[in-house]
């Protein structure tokens, strides 16, 4: 109760006096507080900022900071120039322009990459979409090179880890995403996914590639939807996150899932939930780090 109360004092009476003698004193406002000490283009100090921002905006009262992180790419600028006007900062302050005009765009940028990644997920695998279909093969080309595949309906696919003879009923959770996030992993990791595939037939540890593949697919998805990977994708860019940037992450998972099941010994494949989980833990451990980047090098 006591810590309420002293919550609805703060909230009610002392913030405001305290940021009135604050800007007295500094001659600042509380943005160009907050962007002290931080370098333009510095990306964990943005991660930091653009983390504050988020919480700063949605207790403005102001409708032009409030549209502030709702804004669109080509309008960044005239929404920076709009806060620093209602703010009452200095045009000529290049450095807070600069670090508010970059944070803008991770923030908007982040919720942008999200609708495309679900609207990517919502397209249902369909065998009859030409486009479809190349992707298929060449998941299974860059995988098994040396085997061509006998007919499109057929038990190899289980050979990299489908279920079942027909790949495209595995897809039906995460629609065309899991596939494009397998085909990118294979052309731009393709050693690694191949001898992550050799391993996934371990006699004794063994699991499904692809279907694991796919079951990542949701997490970094997840992970994505809500809000887990800002840190982590405000540090690896500092501007517009884009659909790369979510397809490296999940590569990253591809690769460290290998690690971690094989560390951990399982007894066998019945047990995957209880292990996919205790690694979604771990993940989820490493992504409160606001230094965090989560990426395989080439």
């Amino acid at each position: 109760m006591l810590v309420y109360f002293w919550g609805f004092l703060y909230s009610n009476y002392f913030r405001f006096w305290l940021k009135w003698i604050l800007r007295l004193l500094t001659r600042k406002c509380e943005l160009q507080r907050v962007f002290d000490g931080s370098q333009a283009g510095a990306q964990r100090a943005l991660s930091k900022i653009s983390a504050f921002l988020i919480k700063l905006f949605t207790v403005l009262t102001f409708k032009v900071l409030r549209n502030a992180v709702r804004v669109e790419e080509a309008e960044v600028e005239k929404c920076v120039r709009d806060v620093m006007k209602e703010k009452k900062i200095d045009q000529k302050d290049t450095g807070f322009k600069t670090n508010l005009h970059i944070s803008l765009l991770q923030i908007s940028g982040y919720k942008k990459l999200y609708l495309n990644v679900e609207n990517l997920r919502k397209v249902p695998y369909d065998s009859d979409n030409e486009e479809h279909e190349e992707q298929l093969i060449e998941l299974w080309n860059l995988l098994m090179p040396h085997e061509n595949l006998k007919a499109r309906i057929t038990k190899q696919w289980c050979d990299i880890g489908f279920q079942g003879d027909d790949p495209k009923t595995d897809f039906r959770g995460m629609g065309l995403l899991g596939l494009v996030n397998l085909v990118y992993f294979s052309k731009h990791y393709t050693d690694e996914a191949r001898q992550i595939l050799s391993r996934s037939n371990h006699p004794n540890l063994g699991y499904s590639y692809a279907i694991v593949g796919i079951n990542l697919t949701e997490m970094a998805y997840s992970l994505l939807k809500n809000g887990a990977l800002k840190s982590h994708l405000y540090n690896v860019v500092s501007g517009l996150p884009q659909m790369e940037h979510f397809h490296q992450f999940y590569c990253y998972l591809v690769y460290e899932f290998d690690k971690f099941w094989f560390e951990e010994e399982p007894e066998s494949i019945m047990h995957f939930n209880q292990y996919r989980e205790k690694f979604h833990e771990k993940i989820k451990g490493l992504l409160l780090d606001c230094d965090v980047i989560l990426t395989l090098q080439n």
